[in-house]
């Protein structure tokens, strides 16, 4: 398969859930709902899925204000919601897939020639979303957010393993994002064609449950 479970990424990652523009009023409402603000509260239990915004790219650059990494241009998460309380407040989730497609990756890093797979580790991990529009991702306890990245050289297949304490991006009701900016990764293993961080930056849209808009309240 050429399509690996990664990282929420990275991450994911790689996670997660929906910058707001500005909290939404929802006092008798929970935090996730559906069809617009204050809508129809999102249950736990339901399935929630983002594919990268049309025409962007995750990318996993070497500097958090460099361009020599990788860049994809298919991606997707899949969460399921655990807990949706009344708004303001904070609901939950788990996060149980990112998915890259190895074949809409390429990289610009001397002596590789490919991307064969990026892969998230560790999952499921959990996810937070706040009514202020802030997304939190954590592993479970004792473990980490872990991504692995496997490149082709001219010596073959290297890979190369990069974790992060957590992950932090923001939810937009604009439409419908989750967004990652440069969340650092470091390299746990690998070879020196290895950069020794990673930084993730994607944006992830519409946001939907049961094929309907996910937004924060």
């Amino acid at each position: 398969m050429r399509t690996r479970t990664l990282l929420t990424l990275v991450g994911t990652v790689a996670a997660l859930t929906l910058p707001l523009a500005g909290p939404a009023s929802a006092a008798d409402g929970t935090v996730l709902t559906t069809g617009s603000v204050g809508g129809t509260a999102v249950a736990a239990g339901e399935v929630l899925t983002a594919p990268l915004a049309s025409g962007t790219a995750a990318t996993f650059y070497s500097s958090a204000t460099g361009t020599s990494g990788i860049s994809c241009t298919s991606s997707q998460f899949t969460a399921t919601v655990t807990d949706n309380p009344s708004a303001p407040g904070t609901a939950t989730e788990s996060v149980s897939a990112h998915t890259f497609d190895a074949a809409s990756c390429t990289t610009n890093v001397v002596g590789v020639l490919g991307v064969t797979s990026i892969t998230v580790n560790n999952l499921p991990y959990s996810a937070g979303v706040s009514s202020d529009g802030t997304v939190t991702v954590t592993p479970a306890a004792g473990s980490t957010i872990q991504t692995t990245v496997v490149l082709r050289t001219l010596l073959g297949s290297i890979n190369c393993v990069y974790q992060a304490p957590s992950l932090s991006g923001t939810a937009s009701n604009d439409d419908n994002t989750i967004n990652f900016a440069s969340a650092q990764f470091t390299k746990v293993s690998g070879s020196s064609l290895c950069f020794a961080n990673g930084y993730f930056t994607a944006k992830y849209a519409p946001v939907t449950a049961g094929g309907e808009a996910v937004y924060v309240n």
